[in-house]
């Protein structure tokens, strides 16, 4: 069992330490790197795991974190790691055609929360912006978060969606993505674009993640909706590794591939056990309505590997976190949200 996480600045080190895979993958790569949309909640850790991949073997290569950097101090702390950084709206055109070329280009722009009423603007972000990177960046290699939304609910147990399962996006912010991805998907065959999309459900860390939520209300005494009962995650760092990984793996026409842990985790279950960390009582409200957004990962694990942080070892993580009153960014996934309105 891997010690506690005593702070932001060892966080972080966890986030982008790359593994073994992600060195030899990153070493067999010609080309630096891009990272479009780099100021989310992934980008930083990513970035600086490039970073850290490109040192350990000894290459030269830029790694270079493009956002509008709305958040105070993301670009020193980048820059501080050895990643440049281009403040950029890609919906610029003339800003997107000024970015510098590289021959690894990995989009982690998109929009979601605080997208209903601003439909528009949902629409402009995760399905016009696509078709602008993908004419701009026509000649790399490319990497391209999608989401498990584009599937819908699934049944409960059924072992959730594989890649070549129907999508049924529910509402607008997952028609969207999946947008996003049909417009890659045209681009890479038109211009024969080499490409992953990975659908990612969910990605998990201290400071943010469905852990977290879960952590943060059973330690506030607050009850827990049950009427999505099951859900899946994975930690962050194990995302990060798998994105990078997915450069070994892109094609023409594009590979698809899901992104997340191992099994259906129940949401009682996974309270029960923080109740169990923190000395607290869970509290329920709600009737488990058997249906969740649920992803299969044996593609995932046959490509890229198990995850290097089990489920047990992320909710004891969280739950000392949570405890110690550790910051958080106070984003909500929603994953207990079943009408697709974020």
């Amino acid at each position: 069992m891997e010690s506690e996480i005593r702070d932001i600045e060892e966080l972080d080190k966890r986030l982008s330490e790359p593994t073994a895979a992600v060195r030899e993958v990153v070493a067999g790569l010609e080309g630096d790197f891009l990272l479009l949309g780099a100021g989310g909640k992934m980008g930083p850790s990513l970035a600086w795991m490039l970073r850290r991949s490109v040192e350990a073997t000894g290459g030269k290569r830029r790694v270079i974190a493009v956002s509008r950097f709305t958040v105070p101090g993301q670009r020193e702390w980048l820059e501080a790691r050895g990643v440049e950084t281009v403040a950029c709206d890609l919906l610029d055109e003339e800003g997107l055609a000024r970015l510098p070329e590289a021959g690894n280009v990995m989009y982690l722009a998109g929009l979601k929360f605080g997208a209903t009423g601003r439909e528009p603007s949902l629409w402009a972000m995760n399905t016009h912006l696509p078709g602008m990177v993908a004419r701009r960046f026509r000649r790399s290699r490319m990497v391209i978060f999608s989401t498990g939304n584009v599937y819908g609910l699934k049944a409960a147990g059924a072992g959730g969606s594989s890649e070549s399962d129907p999508v049924e996006p529910a509402g607008e912010y997952a028609m969207s993505c999946l947008g996003r991805e049909r417009i890659f998907e045209y681009f890479g065959q038109r211009h024969e674009i080499p490409m992953v999309l990975i659908r990612l459900n969910y990605a998990s860390e201290l400071r943010y993640g469905v852990l977290v939520d879960l952590a943060r209300r059973v330690w506030g005494g607050e009850p827990v909706d049950c009427s999505t009962g099951q859900f899946n995650t994975i930690w962050q760092g194990d995302a990060n590794a798998f994105a990078i990984q997915a450069f070994g793996r892109v094609a023409v026409p594009a590979a698809v591939v899901n992104v997340t842990g191992d099994g259906e985790l129940g949401v009682r279950e996974i309270c029960g056990r923080f109740a169990e960390l923190m000395r607290r009582e869970a509290k329920f409200v709600g009737t488990e309505s058997g249906t969740a957004l649920l992803s299969d990962a044996r593609l995932c694990r046959e490509w890229f590997g198990e995850p290097r942080v089990s489920v047990d070892q992320m909710i004891r993580w969280v739950a000392d976190w949570v405890m110690r009153d550790g910051p958080t960014l106070d984003k909500p996934t929603m994953f207990e949200k079943r009408d697709g309105r974020f």
